[in-house]
């Protein structure tokens, strides 16, 4: 094996390093020289975790500039690690013994907290497999503090059958690097490189035909270093970008980004993506079928519409034909132009809208069964199966809610596109109940059957009760009538309605508010609870 790199020449400046008793305490290097008042050379480090003791200055005297007030440190070299070549990491990994401090961490508490040892069954003929280097297919060297290749070609004849690897959270920075370990791995088809901070990919890399999946979250990779590895990449079918702090898509030679002619799956969660235009920009990515974009900052989505599509106009592919799944949970979305645009999108199935603005009932947003019955094509909304029964009692309550609003403002009936055909589609009258009425029943009339479940901490062992009760009912009365049925007339009372696929109720706050005017159906389930 050979040396680590610089070992005789001490440490650089821009160096990626660990603490000597932590290979998971990262930095990089920022400084190297002498401390005034001290003796020797000292390392100046900027530590990923922010965990340091500084900004960079000591008594007055600027030695660095640490990214945060507190994230530098000052530090011997014996103290520090320049790590170690991706080979030793797999011998270190795969072929050392189990040291008796590792074999004592292997234990269970008792119901009486005290440690049971616990033995791996089969653990020496797992071990023996793994160490057969020629027949390994998978690595993990996650924060091992791996730095560099080794030794030209013997990674190849050491784990010629390699196809996932690993590499989280080590000290590679330099994309020369990368390309020399996937050079010589042929069959790599995986490679993880998160939370490796990678500086900016300049020089050429070689042909990396076999990757089909790469992530690169949490590494400073922006757009401009995406599109220079673009050419390298040329099978690829995933690409995680999480973390990058990407704000801006920059497609190298035309409005839209080109190539990646196998993609089918990017994340981009967690970046600063703002405006919809920059995601636009990947709708003529043909293979795309899951996009992520949870964790930025979008507040609108729009899809074109014939007259917007400009540069599409010459080609009869449409935006995002073949997207199926698109997440956006916790960006700043809050209109339900928004959440329609969404069904313009040719073969959409799927999408994420939690932590929104728009999904939060609480605070002006709307509830799930009305995003549902918005989205006509959605099957899976916020992680959770859309039953075609769950869908069928969102769209009946959503239209009993609709009606219920215009009586009050007929026009309305503008921000609702699916109204009309879902009226239809369920045969449901819009006139008020008359007294004695009889023929077709009206959204008002007759009786919705409610089932009511006390809930609260001090009402003790009810049985759930199922009642007909008028949908012209308001939240009002209803609560009076629970204090009735369960008895509770010394509590305050509060009632949530629980929703199939909905992870939480929802609080009916409004006592004025009829069963109709909020879209409750027949076989509802009311939770009963009590005020704290």
């Amino acid at each position: 094996m050979q040396d680590s790199p610089d070992s005789s020449h001490g440490f650089r400046v821009c160096q990626r390093v660990h603490s000597s008793g932590d290979s998971r305490r990262i930095g990089t290097v920022n400084y190297v020289g002498p401390v005034e008042g001290y003796s020797g050379t000292w390392v100046g480090v900027d530590w990923d975790n922010g965990e340091g003791k500084h900004d960079g200055s000591i008594n007055g005297v600027r030695y660095f500039h640490a990214k945060s007030e507190r994230s530098g440190s000052l530090v011997r070299a014996p103290n520090l690690s320049q790590g170690i070549s991706l080979l030793e990491a797999l011998e270190k990994r795969y072929r050392s013994k189990s040291t008796n401090d590792e074999e004592d961490e292997m234990y269970v508490l008792s119901t009486s907290n005290n440690r049971v040892s616990v033995q791996l069954v089969g653990k020496d003929k797992i071990q023996d497999k793994l160490s057969r280097f020629e027949e390994l297919t998978n690595a993990s060297l996650a924060y091992m503090g791996v730095s560099f290749p080794g030794i030209p070609y013997q990674i190849n004849t050491t784990v010629p059958n390699m196809k996932e690897l690993d590499l989280t959270g080590n000290l590679l920075s330099d994309w020369k690097d990368v390309g020399k370990i996937c050079g010589q791995l042929p069959a790599l088809q995986a490679l993880n490189l998160s939370n490796n901070l990678m500086s900016p990919y300049k020089s050429e890399l070689p042909p990396l035909e076999s990757i089909r999946i790469l992530v690169l979250n949490n590494t400073g990779a922006d757009w401009e270093q995406v599109e220079l590895l673009r050419q390298s990449l040329t099978a690829i079918e995933e690409l995680h970008l999480i973390g990058n702090n990407i704000s801006r898509v920059l497609p190298m030679s035309s409005s839209f980004v080109q190539g990646f002619n196998s993609l089918r799956l990017l994340n981009l969660d967690d970046n600063c993506i703002a405006e919809w235009d920059e995601v636009m920009k990947l709708s003529q990515l043909r293979c795309l079928e899951q996009l992520y974009l949870n964790k930025n900052c979008l507040n609108s989505i729009l899809y074109p519409d014939n007259g917007q599509q400009d540069e599409l106009e010459a080609t009869s592919y449409k935006p995002f034909q073949n997207l199926h799944c698109l997440l956006l949970g916790d960006n700043d979305i809050g209109d339900l132009v928004s959440v329609d645009s969404l069904n313009l999108f040719p073969n959409l199935v799927e999408t994420r809208l939690s932590e929104n603005p728009i999904a939060d009932s609480t605070s002006g947003g709307v509830p799930r069964f009305v995003l549902i019955a918005r989205l006509a094509k959605i099957k899976v909304f916020n992680g959770s199966e859309v039953t075609p029964r769950e869908r069928k009692d969102s769209e009946i309550r959503y239209v009993r809610l609709v009606i219920s609003r215009l009586h009050a403002n007929a026009e309305e009936i503008k921000q609702h596109p699916r109204f009309s055909e879902l009226k239809s589609l369920y045969g449901i009258e819009d006139e008020r109940p008359s007294t004695g009425a009889s023929g077709p029943q009206t959204i008002g009339s007759g009786f919705l059957s409610i089932t009511l479940k006390c809930v609260g901490a001090s009402m003790g062992e009810k049985q759930p009760l199922t009642k007909k009760l008028p949908a012209t009912a308001t939240v009002g009365k209803l609560k009076f009538l629970c204090e009735s049925f369960f008895k509770l007339k010394s509590l305050k009372l509060k009632l949530f309605l629980q929703e199939e696929g909905c992870p939480l109720p929802v609080l009916l706050d409004n006592d004025t508010s009829s069963l109709m005017d909020l879209g409750i159906g027949n076989e509802s389930i009311i939770l009963v609870d009590e005020e704290s």
